[in-house]
C-alpha cells in the first residue's frame, strides 16, 4: 500500500505564507537550496533523514503558485514512479506534470484523479549516499 509522506502549499508570496505558517503554527520554514521550494518541517524529525519521529506525522513545502498547480497537494509515496503514472493513467487518471528528478535525493511527478484533483508521487533515490 502506498503511504502519503509529503504535502506542498501553494504560494503567490512566499515571505507572506512563510510568516503566516510560521506564527500560526510554529512550522520550521527554510528554502532548499537552488530551487524556489520552502521546505516544511511540521513535527520533530531526525536530523539525517528529516524524517518525522512521531509516527503518521508528514513534512511538506510551500512553492510558487502555478497555473496547473492551484491547491494543495498531497503526496504518495511509490517503489517505481513510471509505473506509477502508467497505473494512474490505467485508473482513469491523467499526468499533470511528467517525472522530474530532485538530485541525489528522488523523483516526484503530479497526476490528476478521476474527480479533477491534483496529487503528487515520490520516488527515492534509493542509491543516494552509496
Amino acid at each position: 500500500m502506498a503511504a502519503i509522506v509529503h504535502f506542498e502549499i501553494p504560494t503567490d508570496n512566499k515571505e507572506r505564507a512563510n510568516t503566516f505558517y510560521e506564527s500560526a503554527f510554529g512550522w520550521n520554514l527554510s528554502p532548499m537550496q537552488g530551487m524556489d521550494y520552502t521546505i516544511a518541517i511540521t513535527a520533530p524529525s531526525d536530523e539525517q533523514t528529516g524524517t518525522p519521529k512521531e509516527p503518521g506525522a508528514i513534512n511538506g513545502a510551500l512553492f510558487p503558485r502555478t497555473e496547473t498547480l492551484t491547491t494543495p497537494i498531497i503526496t504518495i509515496d511509490v517503489d517505481d514512479i513510471d509505473a506509477a503514472l502508467a497505473q494512474v493513467e490505467s485508473a482513469g487518471g491523467s499526468v499533470v506534470q511528467a517525472k522530474d528528478a530532485v538530485p541525489t535525493m528522488g523523483w516526484y511527478a503530479y497526476f490528476k484523479d478521476t474527480e479533477g484533483n491534483v496529487l503528487g508521487v515520490w520516488q527515492t533515490d534509493t542509491s543516494a549516499g552509496t
